[in-house]
């Protein structure tokens, strides 16, 4: 169970990014069962992070029959791999759903000290 640095509908982005990636875990009869997804954003330089990146962890997602396997945990492992090796990112951001609280937690994902408010602003006109 090794996963691939592929991506379906990111393919595009992940093909022309070196801030992007993905990995999948594949299965011979369903094709893709689990992934993870992440992306890097530009952010101040500073001594706690020298690359100026902060990665993201954007997508998670195990087929429901065959979850409690250990695919996604493969998944995000390369990607938390890739983030500190390729990428050079010192601090991972994510949103998670209650079903996915437990697995960032047990990487030692932790709530931010200081919340993020956010302001959804009308759509610009075309």
């Amino acid at each position: 169970m090794a996963p691939t640095p592929r991506g379906g509908r990111f393919t595009e982005r992940l093909r022309h990014s070196a801030t992007s990636a993905a990995f999948l875990v594949d299965d011979p009869a369903l094709r893709t069962v689990a992934g993870a997804v992440g992306a890097c954003d530009a952010h101040a330089l500073g001594p706690a992070n020298p690359s100026g990146l902060h990665g993201h962890v954007t997508h998670v997602s195990t087929d429901p029959s065959r979850r409690h396997r250990g695919h996604a945990r493969v998944c995000l492992d390369a990607l938390l791999t890739w983030f500190r090796e390729e990428a050079r990112v010192t601090v991972v951001d994510r949103n998670a759903t209650a079903d996915g609280a437990a697995l960032y937690e047990s990487y030692g994902f932790e709530a931010p000290r200081h919340p993020a408010p956010r302001l959804r602003t009308a759509r610009a006109p075309r």
